[in-house]
Order: structure tokens, then C-alpha cells, then sequence
């Protein structure tokens, strides 16, 4: 096997020198945790050249499969990890003058921010276009989809699936007054799921849902997933709206104390009578002044082979985007759902109008 998705080699020295000054020393303004940027590189004996990621995922395993890259290929990765938002800023200020090759990110709606600053080039590639589904690139190129995960319904076991809840749709039922915990409208997670709600539905159907999901929440929006998993599961809400793989760190947690917590949250996967469940992806666009193109080009198509892609999906519990390569880990025990085949470019197209939806009903 190439690597291990949970061991981190470690040649990460050579290389950040050399970034950070071609960066410069501007900072993010986007966050505290942006403003301090992690600088990482890979190296390998001979150099083959290099290339350069800007990430708003943070993962060990991410850095493992970036070493297991250079090894392979002699091609030196640069990394900084930052947010989403704060490192398209950071592009769009660069320019030109960007050393940044590839821009990955954990959400279709960011990667539509991106690709609406013009900092995304169009990529003609055989093989990506194989190896990722339709659904989940974009239709010029200019991003692909690296691994997916599903926003669904959970529930307290104990309490039991509420009765008639199968849909998106049944969360606006006033039989579930009072039951509902959720994040903040400001998530970019939410804002995807309204997004496809209003590319199904219409922006009129769609504002009449949020409307009455508000009116059945248990408390105000507030913490991540992680808050509303333990809030399910401590029984002061009925039902939750999260992303797939944050309920799998809980089912798979070594910690007894989180595992018992996932052992009191129930999964549905909604609308598998109908459209199927909301799916997301994390992906990555080659950048429009990128320096080193053709070794991005490269990293994708390794980012998506068979081995590679399960360690990708593994590192955060999520699904493979590839179709020949099958669940692994925690996120398997979910067990099998039908996914919504709606292209998750249509999720940036509608982010405008969800944010105004969030806005009118009072969705915090």
C-alpha cells in the first residue's frame, strides 16, 4: 500500500520558505484561526518540480496522501490551510502574481464563490471526467468533486423516529413543533441544503419550508454538527439536520464517552421515496494563473484513483466520489441510501437566493 491514511510520514519540512514568500506575509482577514495560516511541504529525494495547494480541509490524512504523492512522483506539495472564504480572498488579491495551484475546498457552495471571482481555469481531462460522476463536477472543468457526504435526519433513539418523517419536506410539519435542532442560516452546509430545496421546489415552495422549519425548532440555531448530535442525543431536541460523517466520528469514536453518545443517535436518510438524499461534496478547481498546472492536473488524477480515494474519504468519514469505490469505515455502518442526482453546481447557483430565504424568515 502506497501509505496509511492515519500515519503522517515525516518529510513536511522543505519548501514552506519558498511559498511563503511568494505569498507574501498578508494574512487572511476572514477569521482568528485563518489569520495564523499552517505552512506544510512534502519532499521527496529528487524534486520534479512542485506544486502548490491552498486547503480548507485540515487533515492528517490529507497530508499523508500529499507525502505519499511526493514519494511517489518526485513532486514537492506546498500546502496552506486555511478557510474556505478567507482563501479566495487571499487569491483574488494575488492575482497573477498567485503561486497557488490548486484551491480545495468542503463544500460545492464555496467552490461556486470561487469559480464566480474568475479564479478557477476549465480542465479538459479524460480521466477525471471518468473517474468522477457528472453529477459532481463542474460542466466546464473547473472543479471536480473529491469525496461527497449526505446532510440527513437524525434522531434520538430512545424518543424514536418521530411518526410520518421520511423527507426534507416533513421537517416543515407542525407535528414536530418544538423537536428540531439545526445551525446557524450563516452555514454553508444549510445554506447547499436550502439551495437544493429551491432548485427542486422553486424559490416559493422552498421560503414556505424554511418558514415552518423555524417555527419547529427546539431552541435558537447555534453551535456545528457536533453540537447538534449531543444535543439529539442529551434529548433536548427530538430531531437534528447533519452532515453524514460527523455522525460517523461519533459511531467510530475510540473515546467510550463519544461513542456512547453515538450510540443514541438514529439515522434517516431522507426522501428515498423520492429525490434522495442531499448530497455535497469536497472538491478542487486548478487556479486560473496557475504555475504549475500540469502537476495539479496531476494530484487530481491522483487524489482519485481507487487507493487514493479511500484514504481521502476515510481521513473525514465521508463517501467516495468515484462510483467503483465502495463506503469504508464508520460511514459504511450508516448503510446504503439513494443520493439526489441533482448537479451540485445548481447548489452555488441558488446560494444567493437561499441566503435571502434565511433572511426574510428568521432563520438565525
Amino acid at each position: 500500500m502506497r501509505f496509511s491514511p492515519n500515519v503522517l510520514t515525516s518529510g513536511l519540512i522543505g519548501g514552506a520558505a519558498l511559498l511563503l514568500a511568494a505569498c507574501g506575509g498578508e494574512q487572511p482577514s476572514a477569521s482568528a484561526s485563518s489569520d495564523e495560516e499552517i505552512l506544510k511541504a512534502a519532499t521527496a529525494p529528487e524534486m520534479a518540480g512542485e506544486v502548490n495547494i491552498y486547503s480548507g480541509r485540515h487533515y492528517d490524512s490529507d497530508l499523508a496522501i500529499y507525502d505519499a504523492f511526493t514519494r511517489e512522483t518526485g513532486i514537492r506539495v506546498n500546502l496552506i490551510e486555511a478557510g474556505g472564504d478567507a482563501l479566495i480572498e487571499r487569491l483574488a488579491r494575488e492575482g497573477e502574481a498567485s503561486p497557488a495551484d490548486l484551491f480545495i475546498t468542503a463544500d460545492a457552495g464555496i467552490l461556486w464563490r470561487a469559480e464566480e471571482r474568475d479564479l478557477f481555469r476549465p480542465v479538459t481531462n479524460d480521466i477525471l471526467e471518468k473517474r468522477v460522476p457528472a453529477a459532481f463536477r463542474h460542466p466546464e472543468g473547473k472543479w471536480f468533486g473529491l469525496s461527497k457526504r449526505a446532510r440527513i435526519i437524525i434522531y434520538n433513539k430512545e424518543q424514536g423516529l418521530p411518526d410520518g418523517l421520511s423527507s426534507y419536506a416533513d421537517l416543515a410539519d407542525p407535528a414536530y413543533r418544538g423537536m428540531i435542532c439545526v445551525r446557524s442560516s450563516s452555514n454553508v452546509y444549510n445554506q447547499s441544503l436550502l439551495a437544493s430545496r429551491i432548485a427542486h421546489d422553486g424559490v416559493e415552495a422552498a421560503e414556505n419550508w424554511a418558514r415552518a422549519v423555524v417555527a419547529n425548532f427546539a431552541r435558537k440555531p447555534q453551535g456545528n454538527d457536533t453540537s447538534q448530535i449531543e444535543a439529539v442525543a442529551a434529548g433536548l431536541c427530538r430531531i437534528g439536520i447533519v452532515n453524514s460523517y460527523y455522525v460517523a466520528r461519533f459511531i467510530g469514536a475510540e473515546d467510550k464517552e463519544n461513542a456512547m453518545i453515538g450510540g443514541k443517535i438514529g439515522v434517516l436518510f431522507p426522501d428515498q421515496n423520492g429525490d434522495g438524499a442531499h448530497v455535497n461534496i469536497s472538491g478542487a478547481g486548478i487556479t486560473v494563473h496557475a504555475p504549475n498546472a500540469e502537476n495539479a492536473e496531476r494530484l487530481l488524477e491522483y487524489l482519485l484513483d481507487d487507493e487514493t480515494q479511500t484514504a481521502f474519504a476515510q481521513g473525514n468519514n465521508e463517501y467516495p466520489v468515484a462510483a467503483s469505490v465502495p463506503a469504508s469505515g464508520p460511514v459504511a455502518a450508516l448503510g446504503g441510501f439513494i443520493e439526489d442526482d441533482l448537479p451540485v453546481a445548481a447548489l452555488g447557483e441558488n446560494q444567493t437566493a437561499a441566503v435571502e430565504i434565511f433572511d426574510r424568515v428568521g432563520w438565525p
